[in-house]
């Protein structure tokens, strides 16, 4: 099903462009764009990870070319075709967990060669981006094949579900299953011990994230190995502790701000030391305060 295109008003994408510019200097500080290339991770079952800027890739290699999920930031294309070139055979599919540009970046560049797949709401998030003025070639960073509530693709050797979850991150999140090799790529249903990015403007909300991923993790056993949209590689355990952070640090927020507190005071407070470390990436302890305190 193609969603209906709307346009996006210009303030709100450039907030987002500029989050995004700040998750990619924040994964690659010391990387110029020529000098930058992705770490190769092995996975297992002819799937493997290509990280170190902007949003985790998994990769599954076929006879018949590969699968890519998510494809980082458009400057970065060079080093992602570079990094592909390891894997026989051309990109055959490309799937998107959601719409933000560091896991979409590479679109355009692979669409040349490749079909690309997304829920509804990342083909009209990306079509916001464009205008009646714009450069019209944008359209090739729209995905060709859309869907509602998911899509399976057999590949590789693995059955690829890959399941939508709504109002979470955004609006139109994916998650990525692939069986019978026990791996799952949450996109940014997952910051792997860090505070998330909600995308309240993208239909997203601290709740619809909260359940989403209690779903998630009741779906998952003790072999999962599951990719998230940034940070290690991790397992059930890892989802949980996840999880549990964010129904803690809710549950405090929201006490807080009942009893009267401004959210400048529940800021000045802080979450406690149970909590340190997880605002060392791109939302802070702070920004994840406001967040939540904001979405209540």
């Amino acid at each position: 099903m193609r969603a209906k295109l709307t346009a996006i008003q210009g303030p709100r994408w450039v907030a987002i462009a500029c989050a995004l510019l700040v998750i990619g200097t924040a994964e690659s500080a010391d990387n110029s764009v020529k000098q930058f290339s992705y770490k190769s991770t092995d996975i297992k079952a002819g799937l493997t990870l290509l990280s170190g800027a902007g949003g985790n890739i998994a990769v599954l290699q076929s006879d018949n070319g590969v699968l890519v999920v998510d494809n980082g930031l458009e400057r970065n294309n060079e080093a992602l075709q570079a990094a592909l070139e390891q894997f026989d055979g051309r990109a055959k599919y490309v799937l998107n967990t959601h719409w933000h540009g560091d896991h979409t970046g590479g679109n355009r560049a692979l669409s040349e060669q490749a079909t690309i797949l997304a829920h509804e709401n990342v083909r009209l998030r990306l079509a916001g981006q464009d205008n009646d003025d714009a450069d019209k070639s944008v359209a090739d960073a729209f995905p060709d094949i859309t869907y509602d509530d998911g899509i399976t693709l057999h590949f590789g050797g693995q059955t690829v579900r890959v399941v939508h979850f709504p109002g979470g991150h955004t609006d139109g999140d994916s998650v990525v299953y692939f069986e019978p090799a026990h791996v799952v790529h949450l996109g940014d249903l997952m910051f792997a011990d860090y505070f998330p990015y909600v995308d309240v403007d993208s239909g997203g909300s601290v709740t619809g994230y909260i359940n989403n991923v209690a779903a998630i993790e009741a779906q998952l056993d003790d072999e999962h190995i599951v990719i998230p949209g940034h940070g290690q590689i991790t397992d059930k355990q890892g989802v949980r502790r996840f999880h549990q952070m964010m129904i803690e640090t809710t549950t405090a927020i929201a006490e807080m701000k009942s009893a009267g507190q401004s959210l400048q005071q529940i800021q000045q407070q802080g979450l406690g030391d149970k909590w340190q470390g997880w605002g060392d990436f791109f939302i802070d302890e702070s920004r994840w305060i406001s967040i939540v305190y904001n979405d209540l």
